[in-house]
């Protein structure tokens, strides 16, 4: 069963995905955004098939030939470059734990082409402590990502995942997994693999806001001009500029707003960080 049709605005073969994959593995390993055998990363080929990580396998220390191809419904699948995907490298080894997950982002999001998964530390903790990353605190944050909620919690590597994601990744490209982790998508694996990395920064920034208690808000009309630039830019999903109007004290998108308090605000995580 198909579920939207593959976005083929770019032209990347399974050889090539294979070796991102690699490299993409590299990345999460050495940043400390997975440990041991945790995260996954996904890439789809075609309108139905998908190539994924293996399940049990260190992201830091995978070689092409490991990764596996399946379908809808998570069975792997087909000849591919390097034989058939039931044999040589991949032989006994299984899609990722966490594929259902995957096939949920896809299934709701046609558009994409990869999802990364990974447990980067500070955004976990934050998860946690039930601080909520949904808020406007970085420009450049939203611009590119918009908001970043967290979902409801859910036991990994089960269905739950999938339907825990399952509303929120319809107009977010990074949502935290509560005590679990995140999800990124994006047009192919690195991409989606960078905004990973701007969730990590995020959180990081958000724990150290806390650690000094307090923070001075946007001057006035500056929420407004980035998302104006976000709507220009082609990057607002649907409902997004209302969660951020609501989230964030948007008074529209002209800079004539209502002047804020300007003292420096306590925040704790008893604050408006809570989720």
């Amino acid at each position: 069963m198909s579920y939207g049709i593959y976005p083929r605005g770019v032209t990347t073969t399974e050889r090539a995905l294979r070796e991102e994959f690699v490299r993409v593995g590299q990345l999460m390993h050495s940043r400390n955004y997975v440990a041991a055998t945790d995260g996954n990363i996904s890439a789809r080929l075609d309108d139905d098939r998908f190539l994924v990580t293996p399940s049990g396998l260190s992201k830091g220390f995978m070689t092409p030939d490991q990764m596996v191809v399946i379908d809808w419904d998570a069975k792997p699948v087909g000849m591919g470059a390097y034989g058939p995907h039931r044999y040589g490298a991949a032989r006994d080894l299984r899609p990722s734990s966490e594929i259902y997950l995957h096939l949920e982002a896809y299934r709701q999001r046609p558009d994409i082409r990869a999802v990364v998964h990974a447990h980067p530390p500070t955004a976990v903790a934050l998860s946690i402590a039930g601080i909520s990353m949904a808020r406007c605190l970085l420009p450049e944050v939203i611009v590119t990502l918009g908001l970043i909620p967290t979902t409801e919690y859910a036991m990994p590597a089960s269905p739950e995942g999938a339907t825990v994601i399952r509303d929120l990744i319809k107009n977010h490209d990074a949502i935290i997994l509560q005590r679990h982790g995140s999800v990124t998508v994006g047009s192919s694996p690195f991409d989606a693999y960078l905004k990973l990395e701007k969730v990590e920064h995020t959180a990081e920034i958000t724990l150290r806001l806390l650690q000094i208690g307090q923070e001075q808000p946007f001057p006035p009309g500056a929420v407004g001009q980035l998302v104006a630039r976000r709507q220009d830019q082609g990057l607002m999903l649907p409902g997004q500029f209302e969660e951020i109007q609501s989230a964030c004290n948007v008074c529209g998108l002209s800079t004539h707003c209502p002047l804020p308090e300007r003292q420096p605000r306590p925040i704790s995580s008893g604050s408006s960080l809570r989720i």
